[in-house]
């Protein structure tokens, strides 16, 4: 008997399916790829599409890694999901990066998705030695960034996903994954220092189309579901106050590429149409929400950021997000911090919910290792 494990997809989309009334919000399959993998940017209010450069680049923005500041590095990150109910519920991510020369650079990154194990039975008696399973998702990245100026660059990238969901039952064993591949672009500004009156300044944009490939389907006769095709828009400036004190503020915006929920079934919910096809979603996604433009609007994300840096060395963060209260209702403050030794960075973050529906990241402090080598480029 073919199970899919439906309800573990709502608990990871807990942010966009909790609300009570959201009845036309965007779901999409492998929501996990929508979670801020490290803690910095976690800190800023889930954002990096236009942040100054950092091993943690190929998930926000790969062309950031054309002004990276080191030839090479290497990172790790954890986060705890669902912290609350479980403790074997994890995102785990290891990237690493490497200039080609001081135009271009390559990174690889692998994000992992535990979702703890799971015993299966049909009877009090499968119980007695349950079938454990261990259903995951994973993500593996591959980019390639290029200066196109001095200023400004732009990157490739290619992934193959993963999700194993399907869940054994205690009789057959029938359980089988699901995979399909995304490209992605992006691009990044980062200007020269700028000199004013009493502070010099960076300005910094940057965006990133990424996850476009083909629908995701677990059987040959199945239901597919869209990939979280999702645009990226982002500015920052760089307040230089002198050698040792600088404060960055950002801010971004984000739009799931993928078609509104219009198709209205017999019990009067809403679901995704059936026969639109990846590329003709993409387009369809700036004007099918059945309200019009005014529904159009309430999809969109924003986050602020702020992040004061002393010396290089360490540095304190905050961040806000917003997602409308009809299309998932996440609202959360987020503080974080970080500290160089060596040639380690090690940063941490926490979120706070502001809304009212309970964020699974909820009081939960994570954290990111970074590994700084080689000579230094800028």
């Amino acid at each position: 008997m073919k199970k899919t494990i439906l309800f573990i997809l709502l608990l990871l989309a807990t942010q966009l399916t909790f609300a009570q009334n959201n009845i036309r919000v965007v779901t999409t399959a492998v929501p996990f790829l929508s979670i801020a993998p490290d803690a910095r940017s976690a800190g800023l209010g889930d954002q990096g599409v236009a942040t100054s450069s950092d091993a943690f680049s190929n998930h926000w923005n790969p062309a950031k890694y054309a002004f990276i500041g080191n030839d090479t590095g290497a990172a790790i990150s954890y986060t705890p999901y669902l912290s609350k109910l479980v403790n074997d519920i994890f995102l785990a991510d290891v990237t690493y990066y490497r200039a080609i020369d001081d135009r271009s650079a390559w990174s690889v990154g692998l994000r992992y998705f535990s979702l703890g194990e799971i015993q299966i039975g049909e009877t009090p008696a499968d119980f007695i030695n349950p079938l454990i399973e261990r259903p995951n998702e994973y993500v593996f990245d591959a980019s390639y960034a290029l200066k196109l100026s001095d200023k400004f660059a732009m990157a490739i990238q290619g992934s193959f996903l993963t999700s194993d969901l399907k869940l054994k039952s205690s009789t057959t064993n029938d359980s089988t994954s699901a995979s399909t591949v995304a490209v992605g672009v992006s691009g990044f500004y980062q200007s020269y220092e700028v000199p004013y009156a009493s502070f010099s300044g960076m300005w910094r944009a940057g965006f990133n189309i990424s996850n476009i490939g083909p629908k995701l389907k677990y059987e040959d006769e199945g239901q597919s579901d869209f990939l979280p095709t999702n645009l990226k828009l982002g500015g920052g400036f760089d307040f230089i106050f002198d050698s040792y004190n600088k404060l960055a503020v950002s801010l971004e915006i984000n739009k799931l590429l993928v078609p509104s929920p219009s198709v209205v079934g017999t019990d009067g919910s809403y679901s995704q149409p059936a026969d639109v096809g990846v590329l003709s979603g993409i387009f369809k996604s700036f004007g099918d929400a059945p309200d019009g433009f005014s529904e159009e609007l309430k999809e969109f994300t924003w986050s602020l950021g702020a992040e004061f840096m002393y010396d290089e060395s360490f540095a304190l963060r905050a961040g806000y997000f917003n997602e409308n209260e009809l299309k998932g209702a996440r609202k959360f403050f987020t503080l974080g911090a970080g500290f160089k030794y060596n040639v380690i960075d090690v940063d941490l973050s926490y979120l706070i919910s502001a809304g009212r529906v309970i964020n699974p990241l909820e009081n939960t402090l994570r954290f990111s290792l970074t590994f700084n080598f080689g000579a230094e480029r800028y």
